[in-house]
């Protein structure tokens, strides 16, 4: 095993003796870091190469080996570091409040280089297998959320299909409206959501009788009434449920056509009562339908769809998004160019 394989020790103790009789114990199988009080150990477990177990002194001036325990608990990068204690308290209080705030183990003075080394040794085999098992599970989980995804994705892409679009919509509209969202400065994790969100927005379509969203001609005033219900379609499809990802489908689903104006459907909402994520994907939305060629009508010029969304900002559109969308333009465009329609039908 070489140097840089070897797992880093971490020795804390206020007299420089105890230090080096545990740095001699250890060194053979360890590299070993050292540190005489309390705010010296926090540097070194906070730092670029942390280390994998931590042999903490009790008895030190100006904060103990408990408040160095409960401070390495407390931060989530030094959390699941493994602490044991090295004392000479052998009081049973002593010990069951050091495993209440997260020692895995005591090693009592005068030290034992067999037991030392062998306490050592099988917690850092417990915490390798605890970070295996987490490793495990964090793959596992991002496995099943990419599946999640992908089904929505796709569902979304289900519905443009049904409607004679060619299922590039729902991927260039999603990635409109995440640019749009981080333009204006949302969280990334919410951005990222309504990303994988958007692509539901018409899935309500699903419900709209073919004879009506399929007509090539003008809806009547009945057809439109029906093809309006498609939003409310949409969020009974997604209905209820607790991941936040398709709480804000469901969301996108029944916002998307409502207008700033409140002249919107389905419940006519106005200005700022309509939901964020309704206000952003429905600028997405409606821009790539616009520049986009179907069946019944010519793509628009980027520039006629810039002017459409202008000329509607503070009726249709939300008067503030409409202008950090087109400084998003650019972007926009590489998306259209990169996931251009194969065909119409």
């Amino acid at each position: 095993m070489t140097e840089h394989d070897k797992a880093t020790i971490l020795v804390v103790d206020d007299t420089p003796d105890n230090i080096s009789l545990l740095t001699g114990i250890l060194k053979k199988d360890y590299r070993v870091k050292a540190a005489l009080n309390g705010e010296t150990a926090l540097g070194i477990a906070n730092g670029t190469e942390k280390p994998s177990i931590i042999l903490l002194d009790i008895m030190m001036p100006d904060m103990d080996g408990y408040e160095v325990c409960k401070r390495l608990k407390s931060d989530p990068d030094t959390a699941k570091i493994p602490v044991i204690f090295i004392t000479a308290k052998s009081d049973t209080h002593d010990e069951e409040h050091g495993f209440e705030i997260g020692a895995v183990d005591y090693i009592t003075k005068p030290i034992s280089p067999p037991l030392v080394l062998a306490r050592v040794k099988s917690q850092l085999s417990l915490y390798s297998q605890a970070q295996h098992l987490e490793n495990l599970v964090q793959e596992r989980t991002k496995e099943l959320n990419d599946t999640r995804v992908e089904i929505i994705r796709r569902l979304g892409r289900a519905a443009e299909y049904k409607d004679n679009e060619t299922g590039m919509h729902v991927i260039r509209m999603s990635w409109f409206s995440r640019y749009l969202a981080q333009a204006m400065g949302q969280p990334e994790e919410w951005c990222e959501l309504l990303y994988n969100a958007a692509p539901m927005h018409d899935i309500g379509k699903i419900g709209i009788p073919d004879r009506v969203l399929l007509k090539p001609g003008k809806l009547d005033a009945e057809e439109w009434a029906i093809m309006k219900q498609h939003a409310q379609y949409g969020a009974d499809i997604i209905g209820e449920h607790p991941s936040p990802l398709l709480q804000l489908a469901k969301e996108v689903a029944i916002t998307h056509h409502e207008k700033w104006n409140g002249t919107g459907y389905p419940h006519g909402l106005k200005g700022e009562e309509i939901p964020l994520s309704g206000r952003i994907v429905a600028i997405a939305d409606v821009f790539d339908a616009l520049t986009s060629e179907r069946p019944y009508k010519k793509a628009w010029s980027e520039e006629k769809a810039i002017q459409l969304l202008l000329d509607e900002a503070g009726e249709h559109f939300d008067p503030n998004l409409v202008p950090i969308f087109i400084e998003c333009i650019a972007k926009v465009r590489e998306i259209q160019q990169h996931y251009k329609d194969v065909d119409c039908h």
